[in-house]
């Protein structure tokens, strides 16, 4: 198909064709012999002869007929250097009134005098074979016309159509155009098309959506389900349309604690995306990504759910310890007096969860139901008998400069440095579970025991510089 690209590039508008083309009208204001012969064309002296006329007759009856052609239209030209000579001045005046008359008999004689023919000749045939019938088509509608223009812009004129920048034509305005001729007319339409979110402008020749995307080379692209804001097989306006197409998307969603699952949406963002699937986020909710999170196919899509909640929950109170030192119990026995008793309390917590997990408890309030009774322990103070309490002191001078607490991590512990082992061996447990943790009495008492065993060996070198052994 051949299209008339005008001047700028585009498809072209339709213009009658200048005064300098081959419709060269004289510029006199009455109607001449050369008027008519150019209206008539190669067939003037038959039409004439048809109509028994000769062509001062055939010019005299349009002059008659005064309603037949309309007032001409005298341009309104300001000169634009009034310090010009008065010559200089009518010259645009001149090019202007004469541009006016030639344009005004293009358009209103033609038809004029052809119709005079055929009124005189009662439709002769001559007359007849030069209205035209043209066949139309309008993006596919077809129409007939009937018309006396020798152009297809003539024939279009006549029929009312015109021609905008962005539409195609064939064959072009300046073409010739025959009985029986057919003429195709597609409308450029301005298609604003926002697919996910991001608008393309584009000028179609098409009628409906689908056609539109044919042309744009989208067909197939997007998957059944997707969103149209149009039919697909709707007629696309000729004055242009926005059209919205949301894809299917497929996408995994994580809402909370629960287990992930597959949903399709054509949401566009993580607003639209709830929306569509009926979620709805509390107060403290939130989707990762904010809300305008871009949903594409494939991804995932994370609600982290936090609930806060009010409980009560009812716990016991440990009876509190209360120790009693008594002197008739050797230091470190102990004896239960009174087990005491639990109590029970209400606890009100404030509770916060996060997809199911506690990451918060704050406490609000107490309450006391049952006092606990305490627990009594009798502790045991009194130390056991010793003799030469001196000559041990001496001896732990030496061990461990008299700290009946040493313990230094080297394995001997104590005032008098003994291993754990001997220490339990010979009856230490009875008072603590190492030699530092016991009194100073009670290390001496366990000290005799191991030098009744071992004899001074067991502090071979201290129990000789104390003067002992």
């Amino acid at each position: 198909m051949d299209f008339y690209s005008s001047p700028r590039g585009g498809v072209g508008t339709l213009d009658w064709p200048a005064p300098e083309d081959d419709w060269d009208f004289s510029d006199d204001l009455t109607i001449t012999e050369h008027d008519v012969r150019m209206v008539l064309g190669p067939d003037a002296e038959d039409l004439m002869a048809e109509a028994e006329l000769d062509v001062d007759e055939l010019i005299r009856l349009i002059n008659a007929e005064t309603t037949m052609l309309p007032a001409l239209a005298l341009p309104d030209v300001a000169s634009g250097d009034r310090t010009a000579s008065a010559e200089a001045q009518e010259e645009p005046e001149k090019r202007a009134l004469v541009t006016a008359i030639k344009t005004w008999k293009k358009r209103f004689l033609r038809g004029s005098v052809l119709a005079l023919l055929i009124s005189i000749t009662g439709g002769g045939a001559a007359a007849l074979a030069m209205n035209k019938s043209v066949t139309i088509d309008v993006d596919g509608h077809e129409q007939t016309v009937h018309s006396f223009g020798k152009t297809v812009g003539e024939v279009l004129h006549d029929a009312g159509l015109t021609v905008g920048e962005h539409d195609a034509l064939s064959p072009s305005p300046q073409a010739s155009v025959g009985d029986g001729g057919v003429i195709k007319l597609e409308h450029g339409r301005h298609l604003n098309l926002i697919v996910d979110g991001v608008a393309q402008d584009s000028w179609v020749r098409a009628d409906t959506l689908a056609r539109a995307l044919d042309q744009l080379g989208m067909t197939g692209k997007f998957a059944n389900g997707s969103f149209f804001s149009m039919a697909p097989n709707a007629p696309l306006p000729v004055q242009g349309a926005t059209v919205t197409i949301n894809t299917l998307k497929h996408v995994t969603l994580y809402d909370g604690g629960a287990d992930p699952r597959q949903v399709t949406t054509t949401a566009v963002t993580a607003a639209d995306f709830l929306k569509d699937q009926n979620l709805t986020l509390g107060p403290d909710d939130a989707v990762d990504g904010g809300l305008q999170f871009k949903i594409t196919n494939g991804a995932e899509v994370h609600i982290s759910r936090t609930g806060v909640s009010v409980i009560n929950q009812q716990e016991t109170i440990d009876p509190p310890v209360q120790q009693i030192q008594d002197n008739t119990l050797d230091a470190g026995k102990q004896v239960v007096q009174d087990p005491g008793m639990p109590g029970q309390q209400l606890v009100t917590y404030r509770i916060t969860e996060r997809n199911g997990e506690e990451t918060a408890r704050q406490q609000l309030s107490v309450k006391v139901l049952v006092q606990a009774r305490p627990k009594i322990i009798r502790i045991g103070t009194k130390q056991p008998d010793i003799s030469n309490g001196g000559l041990w002191d001496r001896l732990a001078q030496c061990e461990s400069t008299g700290n009946w607490a040493a313990n230094t991590g080297n394995g001997f512990e104590g005032g008098l440095q003994f291993t754990n082992s001997t220490w339990l061996a010979y009856g230490g447990g009875a008072y603590a579970q190492h030699a530092y943790q016991a009194s100073r009495e009670q290390q001496i008492v366990i000290a005799q025991r191991v030098q009744a065993g071992q004899g001074w060996g067991a502090w071979p070198v201290c129990s000789k510089k104390a003067g002992i052994a």
